[in-house]
């Protein structure tokens, strides 16, 4: 569920990406969105199961040993540049946001979600953006309700739709490479704290498992929205916000409830990013971070005025071609070393049934296993002691309590 709720974001929410990335292209659109989903949902284990393999706690390692020098330096800094770049693209999409629901000046709206993302950035963001994260299943709520209430009520001829959806404009075309891209920009966006994801995970197969689960739940969730929007073209192919707009026509209560929701799912991304941001260009010094993190963030502001869909327009695609090379080099190292992954996920998993062995009272724990997990350990890729300590966590976490109460059985 975290992998979705990195790669089901704001962007998701307004409507506006899948609009431009899809809808455009008419049905071409609806296979767009398909080829989209099996695309993220390859890629998306993919990164997972490398960030496990690697125990990830950050991207720039990974990149490391993925990727030649000057490659990794680039998409480095390609994650960097996109932190920004999405950040102010989000305080325009708050303006837009506000502006379609309430009528307030978008500049208006870009300044109060700015005010509250300065505010967020003073105070405990992990805390603030895991309450925030709640309202993903809301999201997904909303878009199943959504094209419920489409299919009740669609009309019987769908025969003009195509034409009128081929009038939005689309950054990027033709349909597949369009797919692609937003496939590139999804996981550029999310590669960081997906790598990461995956790196709380010892075992690669079962970090692959999640991803693929994950890629799935997307898929199904990114078809529907496009079929939705799809099916509504008529009432939202001129809004900024159309799931807003499309919430509106069924009923204004819920449009405003919709708005409250986008609102958050707006601030979560841009506190996200402009946090990491800061941090990012902060690393060897947190003293200056809140100066750093509120200046970044004022001149994203200043970007903003440029306007939600002009941004979308301009910006995604290029950060969306830049992680189609990040997928390419993901996906070629992992076919070049399935064996390594595979050998190593079996090793860990052996590794995690002794270490378990040896945690639980009521297991068999010989000197024989001892010696076993000692040369297992040694023969990881991962360094012994993070490793040891990986999976004995993991153990416990798994045991009951009666079990950690009970003094472990000696190493030696």
């Amino acid at each position: 569920m975290a992998f979705v709720g990195l790669t089901v974001g704001a962007g998701f929410a307004t409507g506006q990406e899948v609009i431009q990335y899809f809808v455009s292209f008419g049905m071409n659109g609806i296979w767009g969105a398909v080829l989209a989903g099996i695309v993220m949902t390859i890629a998306g284990s993919v990164i997972l199961q490398v960030g496990s393999y690697f125990l990830a706690d950050e991207h720039r390692m990974v990149f490391r040993n993925v990727a030649h020098p000057i490659v990794s330096r680039f998409l480095d800094l390609s994650v960097t540049l996109t932190l920004f770049a999405v950040g102010f693209v989000m305080l325009a999409g708050a303006g837009s946001n506000l502006e379609q629901q309430f009528g307030l000046p978008a500049w208006a709206g870009a300044l109060i979600m700015t005010g509250v993302v300065l505010a967020a950035g003073m105070l405990d963001v992990e805390k603030v953006s895991q309450v925030i994260g709640a309202l993903t299943p809301l999201i997904i709520v909303a878009v199943l309700f959504a094209f419920v209430y489409t299919l009740i009520n669609m009309p019987a001829d769908t025969s003009h739709l195509s034409e009128i959806a081929k009038g939005a404009d689309s950054p990027v075309s033709p349909w597949i490479l369009s797919a692609l891209n937003y496939n590139g920009l999804a996981l550029l966006l999310g590669v960081s704290m997906s790598l990461v994801i995956g790196g709380n995970y010892s075992s690669p197969k079962e970090a692959g498992i999640g991803g693929l689960m994950g890629g799935a739940l997307y898929t199904v969730m990114l078809i529907i929205a496009a079929i939705t929007l799809y099916l509504n073209i008529e009432t939202v192919q001129d809004s900024d916000v159309p799931m807003l707009e499309l919430m509106n026509n069924i009923n204004p209560t819920l449009g405003v409830i919709m708005a409250i929701i986008i609102f958050f799912m707006i601030f979560n991304t841009a506190i996200g990013m402009f946090y990491a941001l800061g941090k990012r260009l902060t690393a060897s010094t947190d003293k200056s971070f809140r100066p750093v993190f509120v200046v970044v963030t004022l001149i994203g502001y200043g970007i903003s005025f440029v306007g939600f869909e002009t941004l979308m327009t301009y910006v995604y695609p290029v950060i969306g071609y830049i992680g189609m090379v990040m997928i390419v080099v993901m996906i070629a190292w992992w076919l070049r070393s399935r064996a390594r992954i595979s050998l190593e996920s079996k090793r860990r998993d052996r590794i995690h049934e002794l270490a378990y062995n040896r945690e639980h009272e009521d297991e068999e724990y010989t000197a024989e296993d001892r010696k076993e997990l000692r040369k297992l350990v040694g023969e990881s890729n991962i360094e012994d002691k993070e490793l040891h300590k990986t999976i004995t966590d993991e153990v416990k976490s798994e045991l009951p309590d009666e079990s950690m109460e009970s003094p472990a059985k000696p190493e030696s």
